[in-house]
């Protein structure tokens, strides 16, 4: 079961960012490219939790978001065509003294199928890369949305 960690650094505030990772309405792929519209699917929203199913190019998942916690987002598989167990992803916001915010991201894919298991050999071979360089477009989206300038680009450091 791979389990990968990545860390940026981002000009988002946490609310800038909690705002943009659930922002559930069209055009949710301009943010994050592994959410189309056309598997989009809100079931429920509340305050600080939502139900979703989303996905792209034939997988999906069903995630339940917890944002409570100001400092932490839990997404949590409830259902997929490829993932089950404890997958799901964990972001976790800390706030820098220079006015950045130091991001922990911890994504956690446990297959369910062939598919999945296969799926999870690959993202556990190349999976810190691939997921990182679309994380990282995440972030700078979140950020050109926000109006924030940047000094250098969204990286990742281990």
């Amino acid at each position: 079961m791979p389990t990968i960690h990545l860390h940026y650094k981002t000009t988002s505030t946490p609310e800038r960012f909690v705002a943009g990772l659930t922002d559930f309405g069209p055009g949710r792929s301009r943010l994050f490219g592994n959410s189309t519209d056309e598997y989009l699917k809100v079931h429920h929203r509340g305050p600080s939790e939502a139900d979703v199913t989303e996905g792209s190019g034939g997988i999906w998942e069903r995630l339940h978001y917890n944002w409570s916690n100001p400092d932490r987002v839990v997404m949590t598989t409830i259902d997929s065509n490829v993932w089950g167990g404890r997958s799901g992803h964990t972001y976790t916001f800390t706030r820098l003294p220079d006015g950045t915010t130091a991001l922990d991201a911890v994504v956690v894919r446990e297959g369910k199928n062939i598919k999945g298991r296969v799926l999870g050999l690959v993202l556990g071979s190349i999976g810190r890369h691939v997921l990182g360089k679309a994380f990282a477009n995440s972030i700078r989206a979140i950020e050109a949305r926000n109006g924030v300038a940047r000094e250098e680009s969204a990286s990742c450091a281990s």
